[in-house]
């Protein structure tokens, strides 16, 4: 018998722009004028939150520049060479040192936990940081292999390792949306 997979949406486009204007906030209640920070989206699909963080924390602040990274810690993964598919990296585009600066990564969901702790090996590249904070769309809470938890969390979801939690953007051709699907 074929199975058919359930879609569940637990965000919708207004739901997701509640809590990234909510993310915004916290963010400029901790960051200020972002004057020594930097934000870095972890590639592939932290990119989209990180540009439109970027665009709403401009508009919503006197500044007219905030720093804005795409990391691929591809390589740095502890399972790169273990997995049955390739993984296929993505663009770096850090056009800065973070040399002292207050880093937040950001992606759309942690899960296992592995991608943040590539994402740390991977950052040493361009300098030490004098903090990393990590913000998340999505915080797949009870199903880390490592002691890794976001500082800012969208949304807290409980899903088993069967189901797949899916984000969708209209930036990448999609709607706004998060799905569990499985």
């Amino acid at each position: 018998m074929k199975r058919t997979m359930e879609k569940k949406v637990i965000l919708t486009a207004k739901d997701m722009e509640i809590t990234v204007w909510r993310l915004v906030h916290q963010l400029i209640e901790n960051h200020r004028n972002f004057e020594n920070t930097a934000l870095i989206a972890l590639q592939p699909r932290g990119q989209y939150l990180g540009e439109r963080l970027q665009r709403l924390i401009l508009q919503s602040i006197e500044a007219t520049e905030l720093r804005l990274g795409f990391l691929d810690a591809t390589f740095f993964r502890d399972d790169f060479r273990r997995r049955e598919r390739f993984l296929v990296p993505k663009k770096t585009d850090m056009p800065f040192l973070v040399e002292n600066m207050r880093v937040v990564f950001i992606d759309d969901v942690v899960y296992k936990g592995r991608s943040v702790r590539a994402a740390l090996s991977a950052i040493q590249s361009f300098g030490r940081p004098s903090t990393i904070e990590l913000l998340t769309l999505i915080d797949r809470r009870f199903s880390r292999d490592l002691p890794i938890q976001p500082d800012y969390r969208g949304c807290a979801v409980d899903a088993s390792d069967a189901e797949d939690v899916r984000v969708s953007w209209v930036e990448d051709g999609g709607v706004d949306e998060v799905c569990i699907e499985g």
